[in-house]
């Protein structure tokens, strides 16, 4: 009796996940002008990285051997969900909030939260982090961040 092999291994859903993230690049970069070989345009990076990274999950998902996706076990779901979670809401309060208070809440919900640490500890890694990390970006730097909505 042969073992019939699956189709979805852990290599092959990665190489998948990979073309359909340079598709997606790609297709974002098309509103930008492309330039030329000696000129490059705003688009002439990103679909570069597009074409890289899809070759790559190409490569990857023909390749694709591991164990199949019914063999894994992930005991950290949990863990990879909230931290997925916590950059969704970065994304969303960066510009509400301003970059200092966003990068404070994320770090303390990192280090209290995901990696229970010592709560007062953490409140001072964070607020050290949020405006020292503000302080050279933004005034070494001048790189320009956003403020929130008190312009701080």
């Amino acid at each position: 009796m042969t073992e019939q092999r699956s189709l979805l291994t852990r290599e092959r859903v990665a190489g998948i996940v990979l073309v359909l993230a340079a598709a997606a690049i790609a297709w974002e970069s098309r509103v930008l002008p492309l330039g030329t070989w000696r000129n490059p345009g705003a688009a002439y990076m990103p679909l570069l990285t597009a074409v890289v990274l899809g070759l790559t999950g190409i490569v990857i998902a023909l390749r694709g051997g591991g164990p199949t996706l019914q063999a894994l076990a992930w005991p950290e779901a949990r863990h990879a969900a909230l931290l997925l979670a916590a950059c969704a809401f970065a994304a969303w309060a960066l510009e509400r909030l301003g970059y200092r208070l966003t990068t404070a809440i994320m770090a303390l919900f990192f280090l209290a939260v995901l990696e229970r640490r010592n709560p007062i500890a953490a409140v001072i890694v964070a607020l050290a982090l949020s405006f020292g990390s503000f302080y050279l970006f933004s005034e070494l730097l001048r790189v320009p961040l956003p403020r929130g909505p008190w312009n701080l």
